[in-house]
């Protein structure tokens, strides 16, 4: 059920990046937030924000790799669902240890390809395209 939601109207990188950094006042260690958009859209932008809002500054788009691991002032894992052909291969690295550390704050990129393996509570964001550079961003929490 969503318990929360918040739109913004984004023209600029500048603007995302105030997005993302007001955004960081409502997560904590054990957040899970699941980044939905068309190719291009910033997810991986939203999250090296974020990421460098806690002193991490080597964040990259974890597409190939499934998931990548940052430790600065917090530890975060970034996940890119994007490559996955099925859920067994999202158990075979151990999701589930990953999804309930309560120390991490977790991304998941692409997740609503397998919405099934989200927890219930979390936050969605979703980034859409309304012009070459304004995009719409959806911010909702669900518990």
């Amino acid at each position: 059920m969503i318990i929360k939601k918040s739109e913004h109207i984004s023209k600029s990188e500048e603007e995302t990046k105030r997005i993302a950094l007001n955004f960081i006042k409502e997560i904590e260690p054990g957040s899970v937030i699941v980044l939905n958009g068309q190719l291009g859209t910033g997810k991986t932008f939203i999250v090296k924000k974020i990421a460098e809002y806690f002193n991490i500054s080597n964040t990259s788009s974890p597409t190939f790799a499934i998931v990548n691991e940052y430790l600065g002032d917090r530890k975060i894992y970034h996940f890119d669902f994007y490559r996955i052909n099925s859920i067994n291969e999202l158990h075979d690295i151990g999701f589930e240890d990953y999804i309930s550390d309560t120390e991490a704050i977790i991304f998941i990129e692409w997740g609503e390809l397998f919405p099934e393996i989200l927890p219930h509570s979390r936050y969605e964001i979703s980034i859409d395209f309304l012009e070459e550079d304004t995009r719409k961003i959806v911010i909702r929490k669900y518990e």
